[in-house]
């Protein structure tokens, strides 16, 4: 986790105003990691690696219905969830650290489908990680179980179990609260408050926010209302309120997020 959070100013933002998704992403990550955790061509490379296997070039793409209101797309990764922008770069960024320090760890996943599979995608075939993912018997879409079950990799293991999502998070939890197991294995979760997923996801807002204002030549800067469809408000978690000079409020401008 961060020790403090960058104020950032006007002119910032009016230079990150006409990068692409991943050039922001590149700008936000080296905010806080500095060059000597990850040198900034290292970096860069990570990132272009995490989303070369979109579908779509942009990588995020906004699309403009009518009346100002405008859809950002997020499907656009391999298991077609938003969790895809977020679990690449967090896999790559992980396995650099791991290979430098050369360790191996396991991640272990409890899922209701989305997850599960974004996380697998993103760590199928690492050399230094294991993933072991619990799905719910008959909770998920029938894409999604298709997406976990069908990575024949040996890195990858795929259990279903009895009972609900929040069912199968209390072994996980339990496991986890046994410190000299998790020590011994050398066991990690992924979960939605990893601050590399959440630092990764703070892009989508700010992306949203450069294609959908009017002009970044005003003071105060003008106004964004974003809605954002949400399970358990993971993806709404990354709002980067507290580095943005003013606070948005909702204005005739609209930008409806759907995770996918």
């Amino acid at each position: 986790m961060p020790e403090e959070l960058p104020q950032l100013s006007i002119e910032t933002l009016r230079q990150w105003s006409t990068l692409s998704y991943p050039g922001l992403v590149k700008e936000l990550c080296t905010l806080f990691i500095g060059p000597e955790l990850i040198p900034r061509d290292v970096l860069n490379g990570l990132i272009d690696q995490a989303f070369s296997r979109f579908r779509h070039r942009e990588v995020v793409h906004l699309s403009r219905l009518r009346n100002g209101l405008n859809v950002l797309e997020l499907w656009h990764g391999v298991t077609y969830a938003f969790k895809d922008l977020s679990l690449c770069c967090t896999a790559q960024f992980l396995q650099y650290f791991l290979e430098k320090k050369e360790k191996h760890v396991t991640v272990v996943v409890g899922t209701s489908g989305d997850t599960g599979s974004a996380a697998i995608e993103s760590v199928q075939g690492a050399k230094n990680m294991d993933i072991i993912v619990l799905l719910p018997k008959g909770h998920c879409t029938k894409i999604q179980e298709l997406q976990m079950t069908t990575v024949l990799r040996e890195n990858v293991h795929v259990f279903g179990v009895e009972g609900n999502s929040d069912e199968l998070d209390e072994p996980i939890k339990a496991v986890f609260a046994d410190v000299a197991f998790v020590k011994k294995h050398n066991l990690m979760s992924l979960n939605s408050i990893n601050w590399s997923r959440v630092l990764v996801q703070m892009a989508h807002h700010f992306f949203a926010y450069f294609q959908c204002a009017s002009s970044l030549d005003m003071d105060p800067l003008p106004l964004v209302e974003v809605v954002v469809p949400t399970g358990a408000a993971g993806n709404l978690a990354a709002f980067p309120g507290v580095v943005w000079p003013p606070p948005l409020q909702p204005s005739s401008q609209k930008l409806s997020w759907l995770p996918g």
